[in-house]
């Protein structure tokens, strides 16, 4: 039997694959949160709620209205997102002017409203959501048998986040919402109006945990509280990649899926809190993040 340091071949590759699909979502809803903050500067503490609702739609949307699960990836992210522009216009622009540490507030109080209120009517047990029959069965891969959703939420997730990469930092789009966001007086007086930028790219993040909530219901429990735990995970993430750094967020997030994959191998005791270990010692190391840039 192959082994690796000590570990069967299997098992080490198992866990390995295992742990870059938990770290494709780690990038999907951190990339939410860095768009977020990066470009409007807001400290998004409903996204794990937000996650939890497309999450929610879905599983409802399939309940009493027979929306299947292709049309819920494409009108999911669309309603919850549509939600999160109500958010933005109604709420979060009164504040915008006040110091990041009240949107923080808000958004917490919001994620509570809204866990609160799925608590009230639905309980906290989880409810399953059925795998779509295309993408049922697995694969042979000669070291694992990869389940085929799993490998599909691995190849969704990391075209979304490459895709939102590319249109941030290498189209005209991008280059307006970077500039709305750092000169908003100047982008003003060329004709942009800003805030609807501002409104779009919250909605837009919003839609990106929402896309990641439609992607988690089949596989894990569909409940009220799923997003509580899963937020702190990707904060840290978002602090150890640099806050608002796209690119960072990616890449963050599939790393520390892997390293909390690999961590389950050799010291299972670990794995919940490698990664705020890492944060430690990224914090202590460059407080900025290893992309984020120094004040």
């Amino acid at each position: 039997m192959t082994m690796i340091f000590g570990v069967p071949l299997a098992v080490f590759m198992g866990q390995l694959m295992l742990g870059l699909i938990n770290g494709a979502f780690y990038a999907l809803l951190s990339l939410g949160l860095a768009v977020i903050f990066g470009l409007l500067k807001i400290i998004n503490f409903a996204h794990g709620a937000q996650y939890m609702l497309g999450a929610f739609a879905a599983l409802l949307g399939l309940q009493y209205l027979g929306i299947n699960y292709w049309l819920a990836l494409l009108l999911v992210p669309l309603v919850v997102g549509g939600l999160g522009m109500v958010i933005e216009r109604t709420i979060l622009r009164r504040i915008a002017h006040l110091d990041h540490l009240y949107g923080l507030l808000l958004t917490y109080g919001l994620a509570l409203i809204f866990e609160g209120t799925l608590i009230n009517f639905f309980g906290v047990s989880g409810a399953s959501y059925p795998v779509p029959e295309a993408l049922q069965g697995g694969l042979n891969l000669g070291f694992m048998f990869l389940p085929t959703y799993r490998g599909w939420v691995l190849v969704a997730a990391l075209a979304v986040c490459l895709g939102t990469w590319f249109v941030i930092e290498r189209t005209r789009l991008g280059a307006y919402l970077r500039a709305g966001t750092e000169n908003p007086a100047l982008m003003q007086a060329f004709g942009v109006n800003v805030p609807q930028l501002v409104t779009l790219t919250y909605g837009f993040g919003v839609a990106l945990a929402a896309f990641a909530g439609v992607l988690a219901a089949p596989l894990y429990p569909v409940s009220p509280t799923m997003g509580s735990s899963l937020l702190i995970v990707v904060f840290a993430v978002v602090v150890i990649g640099g806050m608002g750094s796209i690119l960072g967020a990616i890449l963050t997030g599939l790393a520390m899926g892997l390293v909390e994959g690999l961590t389950k191998v050799y010291y299972p005791e670990a794995a919940n809190t490698v990664i705020f270990l890492v944060m430690i010692l990224v914090l202590m190391l460059r407080p900025a993040g290893l992309f984020g840039k120094e004040a």
